[in-house]
């Protein structure tokens, strides 16, 4: 089958906005794409449009006590997992004081540990091959503060430490290990939040050096970078791909 002799490439939350972008890139450029996700319509009916380099299998991340067997089922089915993209994330936007213990630990348990599970699982696959590349996707609210979304900055500034961590202890088995952090990207779901809020979009656009917000595909394409070859020397970065709004004034 083809799909053995070509990098096979997990996307978590892979059938929808920065995921879905990620997932037609990497199968675009030659890779094996396994989209896993809640909502078995959606990934059936992008696998359909991506061809034969795209399959799916339906998982709620949140389950963590699932994750081992998915990543079993991904593995016996294609012999090989080269790339994991941890993209699959949720968010949750309250003040402060009005976050719930349980909303935070539900937002850490999907953002922040289902990330750690799911890369343990695959990073037991990947030792096997002394090889791999891990991509995990934080935000700029890891980099600045941002207000009302306190569980969702906490979990991805996670993201980044574990990042670096990972880096280091896996790096010497042939495993890198990297991550991007998305500036403010043109989704449906950022379209929204900003059109109902035109002094917060203009707040965006004039604090982002390069004045306008980025591409889906401009995440895809970091994303490509740090998990393909042509980063090989490249391990525990993050990469904002924020036209420089992390460093705007």
């Amino acid at each position: 089958m083809e799909a053995f002799s070509i990098k096979v490439a997990i996307v978590t939350g892979g059938a929808s906005g920065l995921g879905l972008a990620i997932s037609k890139l990497l199968v675009d450029r030659g890779m094996h794409v396994v989209m896993v996700g809640r909502n078995e319509d959606s990934l059936k009916a992008v696998a359909a449009d991506l061809g034969v380099r795209a399959s799916y299998f339906v998982s709620d991340l949140s389950k963590l006590n699932e994750i081992p067997s998915l990543v079993e089922s991904i593995y016996a089915k294609f012999s090989r997992i080269d790339i994991l993209v941890n993209n699959a994330g949720i968010n949750l936007k309250k003040t402060f004081v009005e976050v719930t213990d349980e909303e935070f630990a539900s937002i850490l348990q999907t953002n922040l540990q289902s990330v750690f599970s799911i890369s343990r699982e695959v990073v037991k696959k990947m030792i096997i091959a002394q090889q791999g590349a891990i991509v995990n996707i934080s935000s700029m609210a890891a980099r600045y503060g941002i207000p009302k979304v306190i569980a969702y900055s906490a979990a991805k500034t996670g993201i980044e430490g574990m990042t670096r961590a990972m880096a280091t202890e896996l790096s010497p088995l042939g495993i890198r290990v990297n991550c991007v952090a998305p500036g403010f990207i043109k989704t449906a779901m950022s379209a929204k939040a900003l059109d109902a809020d035109p002094e917060r979009k203009q707040k965006v656009i004039s604090r982002t050096p390069m004045g306008r917000m980025g591409e889906p595909e401009d995440v895809a394409e970091a994303v490509y970078y740090l998990c393909s070859d042509s980063s090989s020397y490249v391990t525990g970065v993050v990469l904002p791909v924020d036209g420089g709004n992390s460093i705007g004034f």
